[in-house]
């Protein structure tokens, strides 16, 4: 996945990113190891979802202060779509620990996300009960955010879209701010030249992965909102759900 090539960010792997080191712990904050909150949250969502884990894809910001995970499992009743868990975190406190259950497109690595992110606001003692508990949470609604966006994906492959639309739509995105400037020119990109034949037709379903496909960009400590917000605004401006 490229995330964040525009942003100065990089892609890691674990031992790259279990070498990153945390800050010191202080009587009102308590860091958290990037690598200890993902293997914990696998450890958790391999236990309660019951399906296959297929990928992880780790990114960090430039100076490595900012983390944004995605596990990826396979669900038997769909070879199109499995369901992910989206992780956010920092070691500068610019954002609390985040997780989101969406899904993610096989064919492409795109993710779609629906909902709130569920988050710790603080780094206080005892943050690792708390975020099993927030997980656990995110994970019992999971199932029934990944039905939803099946469903979505359905309707959107059915509503056939003219090009001049599809630019109005990534035209509005930018102008609302879930695109950047660069963002929107790959979108549109993406949309003229699919590069998947699974997104050649042209239908909202392809222009919303034209969509996510330029979101890839976006830096850990918004992704998951950016997806998010994309998500539900399709939804409102295509009258689906």
């Amino acid at each position: 996945m490229s995330f964040m090539i525009h942003c100065g960010g990089k892609k890691v792997n674990f031992a790259e990113l279990s070498a990153i080191e945390i800050p010191k712990r202080t009587d009102t904050y308590e860091p958290v190891a990037f690598a200890d909150l993902l293997v914990n949250t696998k450890n958790i969502c391999d236990d309660l979802l019951d399906l296959e884990f297929i990928d992880q894809k780790l990114a960090v910001s430039k100076d490595e202060q900012r983390f944004f995970g995605l596990l990826q499992y396979k669900n038997p009743d769909n070879d199109e779509m499995g369901q992910a868990i989206g992780i956010r975190s920092s070691h500068d406190k610019s954002m609390s620990i985040g997780f989101c259950a969406g899904s993610t497109v096989f064919v492409c690595d795109n993710m779609a996300f629906t909902g709130d992110v569920t988050y710790m606001r603080k780094h206080t003692k005892n943050v690792f009960d708390d975020l099993q508990d927030k997980l656990v949470s995110v994970l019992y609604k999971s199932k029934n955010k990944f039905a939803n966006i099946v469903e979505d994906s359905k309707n959107m492959k059915q509503m056939p879209i003219h090009t001049n639309d599809a630019y109005s739509f990534i035209g509005r995105a930018f102008g609302h701010k879930t695109f950047g400037a660069r963002q929107a020119a790959e979108a549109i990109r993406m949309w003229d030249n699919p590069p998947y034949a699974e997104f050649m037709k042209q239908n909202v379903w392809s222009l919303y992965n034209a969509c996510t496909e330029a979101l890839k960009s976006t830096p850990p400590n918004s992704i998951l909102e950016r997806h998010i917000k994309l998500h539900d605004r399709a939804m409102i401006e295509f009258g689906i759900g």
